[in-house]
């Protein structure tokens, strides 16, 4: 199946980036450079929505210590 080809226009900087990388050896093309940079947006995505996660997460975490606290429930650590 043929992939259907996107033009974009690319500030001079961002072109001189990607040509930078390029031969640099890292990549053997634009495409490389361009997969890499999604793949590290995409985990960037991934741990805010995990930041979020746990920031909800949170609150019922010092709950649940607070009532083990009260219970007598603690380790005492030197």
């Amino acid at each position: 199946m043929l992939e259907a080809l996107v033009v974009i226009d690319l500030k001079p900087e961002q072109q001189r980036v990607i040509d930078l990388a390029v031969r640099s050896g890292a990549y053997q093309n634009p495409g490389e450079v361009l997969d890499q940079a999604f793949e590290i947006i995409r985990e960037q995505l991934h741990f805010e929505d995990w930041m979020v996660e746990q920031r909800e997460a949170v609150p019922a975490h010092i709950e649940t210590g607070l009532a083990q606290a009260e219970r007598g429930e603690l380790i005492v650590v030197d």
